[in-house]
């Protein structure tokens, strides 16, 4: 295949995919429609399991203009291919925000995929057009549109595809669309609605059997019934059906669940403007990109993502970021240097409306509607897409499964060995080709277990219950096993190292250029009319919802302290003022007594004294996350003029006053605040000029108000860390597992948390990385500021810059058994810088930072990413939807929300603090172990019975149809299943368990146990050979000196004809049943990750009752078990032995799994001289390799240009 005949779509997204195109090919298609007949429907399997071939076998490469049928293939690790069917749309124009009056008429070209019923119903609308071809595919629930301009395909998100700055939203998308233009858009956009159909059982239950193991299951039924083995056929048939039902509940129950999360907002009426004037009626589902629809003031469930162009909204968006507290929405700006940005998402978000989110109120012009322009719709909105992730997830990439597969294929190598011995044999033995067909095709049912995936889930499933005991909730069960292997975990800080709320620790105003003392008490007298209080009280963005005051926690923390009441004007009284009515605050009366501070007449007798102190909020100017700020505009009740108060993080609020108002110790003060741990707010005021009216500022841009502003000083907020946090992370550091902080917050106060709850202990340095990117003729560098000393320090005293050139050598260096003696701390702008400027750098700084400040929401999947890239088992740890992208790229996330937000991350737990994390990791190793263990034990069975079986075939005998019962159900299914129950251990170890099935002591416990197995039978078999009493068994055989008239009655037994009762097949049923229990005895490991299977009392049970059983039917034999089971009587003293035989077989192989516990790893390495060998993980590499870098990590006293390849030294300052 020509590489030129490849397109990419999704070019640098998450679902890049290259694109093949094809058409049907009639001779390809007969060829293989004559397979399928020939196969008797095996190959259609094998296509339909492999949609690669299906494609390649049926159809001819094209161009991907003129294909029919499309082949994709993802770009990721996963290289997953997909087949996609192109259709042709008929449209009057060729993209969706194309303008119908301008463009010419177009011919309409022959349609080789054929006009529908749909295509007519275009041509009617759009009468007076000549309609164009459009081609498109639908794949993962997005339609990709052909493109010819970059001949290739596209798919369009919505109104931000027009690149649209804010003013143009404002001048050219605020009017509305006209019922045509809807039309026409819905064409591309298609319904405006997640939808989340809920597949019939029917069809979930045919995905489910053509899966490629219950094909085989339905061939080994099918192969018994043909050699009359109806009960363990019936077995395995009542097995595979609880087990598909069990899966089909499942899916069917995540399907319902999620169709009903998105169908609260899926269809409801809204209001449409068409035209400046005319408002309609409309379904949401009629809604498209460019539609302006009407917020109504008691609030609404959003159908889909639009930006506010008038009016303020307060939202509930717990369903996104999950934190419940209710957002300020306010309108996108129309004027000044924002209104001229591009309108982007995520910029703008506090001016967007998002799908699903609840909102609560509206406020309003007098006589002006809230109105916002729809941005996406359906799969394309924030919410859309959470839902496509979870329709549509990325396949866990585990060792475990890989191996598994691996494993299997083994095992069918084995039995391709079994079946051309087989056959050989009964050719020589010239036996029916019908008996050689069945018996040949057995030996591969008896090799690859049918049984294996009930077993192997039945530890996770068991897990996954334990889980449900400590409140932790699981979607994705298979990631319990990848919890096992977990060696870092990041952890988010606010609410989840931390409280989630902030206490007032006190205040520490700013007067003529100093600092006053620290406060600790806000609302007292003496500060009621200072500009401090007032701007506490009113730079917030707090609202009244059913009388109780919501908002930001931090807002209303600072809000509380200062003891003022909140007043909202009504609906009425809104609509009675031509301006806004403010929402007032006022402080408390202190001379009224409180039952009273709501009676009208005494508020106008209270109203002359209090009138200096009555405030009214004019504008908001909501928090930006990018700006690390907000602002109000009010008005002092009787006075003329307005002021603008501030309030941010303090380099920014610093930054935007004028010089000589901020204290020159402010810098020295705000890091003796932040080096304790404490969250600093800086407060900043502005007199306005009297001129401004009321509407004059509601058009200001936030630029103009926000700067020469007068500095009044700090809030200092304490963060306190939760009670679990220090002792969890400590349980973590002991077991050899890495811990990282990625927060959102201040660096320093981040620095001091990790300190605090002991991520960094007091001994160690702390370096932090803080980067610039390529400025003027300066190219990007790297500042290393070293904070070891406790004392305040000059921020430039210690620094070293890194060459571009030079970053190969400025790596990290981790020995993953040596105590950390620093840690590097890098903040979000430094990481992007790093990430772009420094790529070779980047994995060397992960390997030692362990604090990330300052990171926005996809930082911190990107951070999830590079530790991946370097090998590490990633789990995150955090609390609301900001880290959601981290929770699912994460290999294992837990939400310590419960809220709808968290449905993307694979566990969420009920209790609020990390103490969930030890036990998803117990958890996760206990079933890792079982998950090994029960898979080693099958395939020891396999192996068992698989050397049984050839051996007897050598006499052309077998294991009788109730001997191969007892086996499958009374041994290995109740011991399969009772050995997954072992709990977890009760604390973290020091080391992990293997990830690996294909791993050196692994395979040479499987391996010696086979050789032990295959011994002891030969043996068994060759010495009842060697017997004085042996002879060829028939009904009137007297070996044991019993009366034969107790197996008389057998003479004529259907089973006969087989050769199933003979002493070489009676010996090997005993040895191989006691194997059976001895392998799993064995295998069955506790400490140090499991509780010891003495604990484990339904698998002591299980294991006790059946030595019983065998012991007894060996030594005393009953007839009528020895006739059920086709055993015959041998004498006592052969039991004897075989007891001997049995008891040195399991000492055997307990002693031979001990010291493969014991010596098998360094044995192997000695033998396959791999003891020097580097370690194969990436960041053990790295770690090694830099072990002896004397010039790791930079030197303070050393300096590099970046200009310049020399390198220059110079002293500190």
């Amino acid at each position: 295949m020509k590489t030129g005949e490849v397109k990419i779509i999704n070019q640098g997204l998450e679902d890049e995919m290259e694109v093949w195109g094809y058409q049907p090919c009639l001779w390809k298609r007969i060829l293989v429609g004559m397979g399928v007949v020939c196969t008797g429907g095996l190959l259609l399997l094998l296509l339909y399991w492999l949609p690669e071939w299906g494609v390649k076998g049926t159809c001819t490469h094209t161009s991907v203009r003129d294909a029919h049928t499309l082949l994709l293939r993802s770009t990721d690790e996963f290289k997953q291919w997909f087949r996609a069917r192109v259709h042709v749309m008929l449209a009057p124009g060729g993209k969706p925000f194309d303008s119908l009056d301008l463009k010419p008429k177009a011919q309409l070209g022959k349609g080789e995929h054929g006009i529908g019923a749909a295509d007519e119903e275009v041509r009617g609308k759009f009468a007076h057009r000549q309609p164009d071809e459009i081609h498109y595919f639908t794949h993962h629930s997005t339609k990709y549109y052909w493109n010819d301009v970059i001949q290739n395909f596209e798919f369009y998100k919505g109104l931000e595809d027009l690149k649209v700055s804010c003013a143009s939203i404002h001048s050219d998308h605020s009017s509305g669309l006209s019922k045509t233009l809807q039309e026409y858009r819905a064409l591309f956009f298609g319904e405006n609605e997640i939808a989340v159909r809920v597949p019939s059982i029917f069809i979930l239950l045919i995905k489910e059997v053509l899966n490629p193991f219950y094909i085989f299951q339905l061939f080994s039924v099918i192969l018994w019934s043909a050699e009359d083995y109806y009960y363990y056929a019936t077995a395995i048939v009542l097995m595979s059906v609880i087990s598909i039902a069990t899966s089909l509940y499942t899916i069917k129950k995540q399907y319902v669940m999620l169709h009903d999360m998105v169908a609260a907002h899926s269809v409801l009426r809204v209001s449409v403007c068409r035209g400046n004037k005319d408002i309609e009626q409309a379904m949401s589902t009629e809604l498209v990109p460019g539609d302006v629809i009407i917020i109504p003031a008691n609030g609404m469930i959003m159908p889909c993502d639009a930006v506010l162009t008038h009016g303020t909204c307060i939202v509930n968006e717990s369903m996104l970021t999950g934190e419940s507290v209710p957002v300020t929405k306010t309108s996108l700006p129309s004027s000044g240097e924002e209104a001229a940005s591009s309108y982007d998402m995520e910029e703008h978000k506090r001016h967007t409306l998002f799908c699903g989110t609840q909102v609560i109120q509206t406020r309003f012009y007098a006589g002006e509607l809230v109105k916002a322009v729809v941005v996406r719709t359906g799969f394309s909105t924030e919410k859309g897409q959470l839902v496509r992730s979870i329709l549509y997830p990325k396949p866990t990439d585990f060792k475990l499964y890989h191996d598994a597969y691996l494993f299997l294929l083994c095992l069918v190598g084995v039995a391709g060995i079994g079946f051309i011995y087989t056959i050989i044999l009964s050719i020589m033995n010239k036996v029916p080709a019908k008996t050689i067909i069945i018996e040949s095709l057995d030996i591969v049912t008896i090799t690859v277990p049918p049984a294996l995936p009930a077993a192997m889930t039945a530890g996770i499933v068991y897990a996954q219950r334990r889980l449900k005991k400590v409140g932790i909730f699981c979607i994705s069960p298979q990631r319990i096993n990848m919890c096992g292997q977990l060696n870092l975990v990041c952890f988010d800080k606010t609410g989840t190292l931390t409280e989630d709320g902030l206490d007032l620790w006190g205040i520490q105003r700013a007067e003529d250029g100093r600092f006053s003392p620290p406060e600790s008490e806000v609302a007292k007298e003496s500060l009621v009319n200072s500009a401090f209080v007032a701007c506490m009280a009113t730079c917030h963005s707090l609202t009244k919802i059913e009388g109780e005051l919501s908002g930001d926690p931090l807002d209303l923390k600072m809000f509380n302290a200062t003891g003022w009441i909140l007043e909202e004007p009504t609906e009425e009284e809104t609509a009675l003022h031509n301006p806004i009515m403010p929402t007032v605050v006022r402080p408390p009366k202190h001379t009224v007594p409180e039952a009273n501070q709501n009676n009208p007449l005494t508020q106008n007798m209270e109203l002359s004294e209090l009138s200096s102190c009555e405030i009214g909020i004019v504008r908001q100017f909501p928090f930006s996350s990018a700006l690390q700020r907000m602002s109000v505009v009010v008005r002092r009740l009787g006075e003329k003029h307005m002021d603008a108060y501030l309030k941010g993080a303090p380099e920014v609020v610093a930054s935007l006053c004028k010089q000589h108002t901020v204290p020159q110790s402010f810098t020295e003060t705000l890091e003796t605040y932040t080096r304790q741990g404490f969250r600093v707010i800086a407060l900043a005021h502005r007199q306005l000029e009297s001129k401004l009216s009321w509407h004059k500022v509601q058009s200001l841009s936030r630029d103009l108000i926000e700067t020469n502003m007068d500095f009044l000083g700090l809030i200092i907020m304490q963060n306190k860390i939760k009670e679990e946090t220090a002792g969890v992370l400590q349980e973590l550091r002991q077991a050899n597992i890495r811990t990282l902080m990625v927060t959102g917050d201040n660096m320093l106060t981040a620095i001091s948390v990790a300190r605090d709850c002991g991520m960094i202990r007091s001994h160690e340095k702390v370096i932090i990385a803080d980067a610039v990117p390529p400025k003027d003729l300066h190219p990007a560098s790297i500042t290393w500021r070293y904070t070891d000393n406790p004392a305040p320090t000059n921020r430039d005293s210690q620094t070293v810059e890194i060459h571009l050139e030079e970053e190969e050598e400025v790596c990290d260096r981790q020995v993953a058994l040596q105590e950390q003696s620093y840690h590097f701390a890098v903040s979000g702008r430094s990481f992007a810088v790093i990430t772009e400027h420094f790529p070779q750098l980047i994995q060397k700084l992960v390997l030692r930072a362990t604090v990330f400040a300052r990171m926005a929401p996809d930082q911190k999947t990107q951070l999830v990413e590079v530790l991946q890239s370097i090998d590490y088992t990633v789990g995150m740890c955090g609390d609301g939807a900001n880290d959601c992208g981290a929770l699912k790229r994460a290999h294992s996330g837990i939400s310590l929300s419960e809220l709808e937000a968290s449905v993307a991350s694979p566990f969420t737990s009920s209790t609020a603090n990390i103490s969930c994390v030890p036990n998803l990791i117990r958890e996760g190793r206990a079933a890792l172990i079982t998950s090994f263990c029960v898979f080693k034990f099958m395939a020891l069975y396999s192996i068992i019975q698989y050397l049984s079986v050839t051996l007897l075939y050598s006499i052309l005998s077998n294991l009788g149809d109730f001997q191969f019962l007892f086996i499958d159900i009374a041994i290995i299914l109740i011991i399969a299943f009772t050995m997954s129950l072992n709990p977890a251990w009760k604390e973290l170890v020091w080391r992990r368990p293997p990830s690996s099935l294909i791993s050196g002591p692994l395979l040479c416990s499987v391996l010696t146990q086979i050789i032990t197995c295959l011994v002891f039978q030969v043996l068994a078999f060759l010495l009842v050979r060697q017997q004085s009493w042996y002879e060829t068994w028939t009904p009137q055989s007297d070996a044991c000196n019993v009366s034969s008239s107790g197996l008389s009655l057998n003479v004529t037994s259907p089973h006969d004809h087989k050769n199933i009762k003979n002493y070489e097949n009676t010996t090997l049923f005993y040895v191989s049943s006691f194997q059976y229990l001895a392998v799993a005895i064995v295998f069955s490991k506790g400490k140090p990750f499991r509780q010891p299977s003495y604990k484990n009392w339904p698998f002591m049970l299980s294991c006790m009752c059946l030595y019983t059983f065998l012991l007894f039917i060996m030594l005393y034999p009953v007839p009528a078990i020895d006739n059920f089971l086709e055993i015959v009587c041998v004498p006592h003293d052969w039991r004897v032995t075989l007891v001997i035989i049995v008891t040195v077989n399991a000492a055997v192989s307990f002693m031979l799994e001990v010291a493969n516990d014991r010596w098998g790893p360094s044995f192997l390495s000695w033998l396959f001289c791999r003891n020097n060998k580097p370690p194969t993980v990436r960041y053990m590499h790295l770690a090694l390799e830099l072990q002896d870098d004397a010039d790791w990590p930079p030197k303070p006293s050393t300096v590099t240009c970046a200009s310049d390849p020399q390198s220059r030294v110079s002293n500190p300052l």
